[in-house]
């Protein structure tokens, strides 16, 4: 609104000086009726014209969607901004215009739901939604999941290859920019990190203790590719390698270079810190053990003045995994960080209260519904994430013997430690085909879950469907995953292994891909 004001006051500020233009006003993401009358109001409507830039999913890659919107976190958990949510429904219609209506709609959190309330209310506005193809489907199940349904996810740090890329280089709308420590060279190279990359796509998925033998292997192997030309006998011969395979080998090399530049550079930031004791840590506070140690290690970071932001997270991690912090520790970690890096920090330590990624345990603890109590009562008598991890099974009963490099579970993606609850609630919703048995931890969870699953096709006289639409068998094992507010490599890399385990293929669409430190910097208010 106070951008439209100063729009009116150039144009009034024109008019008085007497100069003759055209003004075009361009609205992200699209045009409000308020814009509109505060042009109207000053006067200046008849002079502009209005136009709407819809924003959209860019893929990423062939199943990753994403907005590319991170302030959408900070918008509606943190300030409770709704205006994105036209955006986010209009981008599961015109998903649906071109895939059919998904028949099957299951979802998790507040703004899930609003969500889906306002896709639903879009699609019944007469002529605005042509469905292709008749009635047929090609995808089965869409899932809406709030982002503080899982916090606990993404304060864990990425142990997978494409995971460690994002942390260490960042990735930025799939590029990623390599500098002088991986190429070797004073120019920096940017690289588009998708599938049709042969040697990423290898690679992408595994953990990181696994990818310094692949590459080794694979170097062999373009080696003997190369080692081909030896053995032509002919000139054909010869134009077909250097047409054919000759790019192909060449292209590998590039991408194999580099690829072990940034493993190498990764390896290198992790060995020097206290990578692994920052590690053992989150596993032990997933586990709920050794608190005290646990609390020691965080004071440790603290008066050395580690990095601030990786302090935070693990401090947010404890709080997560304990329904916030006792009041004396946490009252002593707040102290003694505000005295190390400083008291601008006090305004971020109010906006992670606020949303309730780091809290403080209250004293007689208190309920705000019924329901609530009841999930919880009908749980372990522990902490709500400790409780919904018996239940879920997040927490392998050992790691020692986990295989790393032959998996057979999702929580390799965290080194057999942690299963990702965001994935594993995804895997029990689809197998149960709703909420059913999952009720007390839908309710433990942040925010309403809810489901609208479209009655299967009766067949009629003649073995015709008694329904106009129907849902392909194809399209039965095709998933539509809209994580709202970001979601991490670590949890895309584990709803593609969970396909591959139980034949289905996932979509992940997504407001913008985060980790822990990029959740965290949309919440930390910096002095201006």
């Amino acid at each position: 609104m106070v951008t439209m004001k100063y729009i009116a006051d150039h144009i009034n500020a024109d008019k008085r000086k007497g100069v003759k233009m055209t003004y075009k006003v361009l609205m992200v993401p699209r045009k409000l009726y308020i814009c509109e009358n505060i042009l109207e109001q000053e006067g200046v409507y008849g002079y502009v014209t209005i136009d709407e830039f819809h924003l959209d999913l860019v893929p990423l890659d062939k199943d990753i969607l994403s907005l590319e919107l991170p302030e959408f976190f900070r918008s509606f958990f943190l300030d409770g901004d709704q205006s994105w949510f036209h955006t986010v429904a209009q981008s599961l219609i015109n998903i649906q215009q071109l895939m059919g209506v998904i028949p099957n709609v299951y979802g998790q959190g507040r703004c899930a739901k609003m969500v889906h309330t306002l896709m639903k209310k879009m699609l019944s506005i007469p002529d605005t939604f042509d469905a292709p193809g008749g009635n047929k489907y090609e995808i089965g199940h869409l899932l809406l999941i709030d982002r503080d349904a899982d916090y606990v996810t993404p304060l864990c740090s990425q142990v997978t290859y494409e995971g460690l890329l994002d942390d260490t280089f960042g990735i930025d709308a799939g590029f990623i920019e390599f500098g002088k420590d991986v190429t070797g060279k004073d120019q920096t190279i940017k690289l588009l990190l998708t599938s049709q990359d042969e040697v990423y796509d290898a690679i992408r998925n595994k953990h990181f203790s696994t990818v310094f033998s692949f590459l080794s292997s694979k170097a062999k192997q373009l080696q003997t590719g190369y080692d081909k030309r030896h053995a032509l006998e002919s000139v054909r011969d010869m134009k077909n390698f250097v047409a054919t395979e000759l790019r192909d080998l060449k292209h590998q090399h590039k991408s194999l270079a580099l690829h072990i530049g940034a493993c190498e550079v990764i390896l290198n930031k992790k060995t020097k810190g206290d990578f692994e004791e920052f590690l053992r840590t989150e596993h032990s506070l997933l586990e709920g053990a050794d608190m005290r140690e646990n609390i020691n290690y965080i004071e440790e970071r603290i008066n050395r003045q580690y990095s601030g932001i990786q302090t935070l997270r693990l401090m947010c991690l404890l709080s997560q995994t304990q329904d916030g912090i006792a009041s004396r520790e946490f009252r002593s970690l707040k102290t003694q960080f505000l005295q190390s890096d400083g008291f601008d920090w006090m305004l971020t330590f109010f906006n992670l209260k606020k949303l309730g990624l780091l809290t403080e345990q209250e004293q007689a603890p208190t309920v705000k519904s019924l329901s609530k109590v009841a999930a919880i009562a009908a749980l372990p008598r522990k902490s709500a994430f400790q409780a919904v991890s018996k239940k879920l099974n997040l927490i392998p009963k050992s790691i020692e013997n986990f295989d790393l490099k032959n998996p057979t579970d999702m929580a390799y993606v965290f080194s057999g430690a942690y299963t990702p609850l965001s994935c594993k609630y995804i895997e029990q919703i689809l197998a149960r085909e709703g909420f059913t048995g999952l009720d007390d931890v839908g309710r433990v969870l942040p925010g309403d879950f809810f489901s609208e699953i479209r009655p299967k096709s009766q067949k009629g006289r003649g073995g015709q469907s008694s329904q106009t639409s129907h849902l392909e068998p194809s399209a039965s094992r095709v998933v539509l995953v809209y994580f709202l507010g970001g979601c991490t490599y670590t949890e895309i890399t584990a709803l593609r292994f969970l396909g591959q385990q139980k034949g289905y293929k996932f979509i992940i669409a997504t407001t913008a891909i985060t980790n822990g430190v990029k959740l965290l910097q949309q919440v930390i208010e910096t002095p201006s």
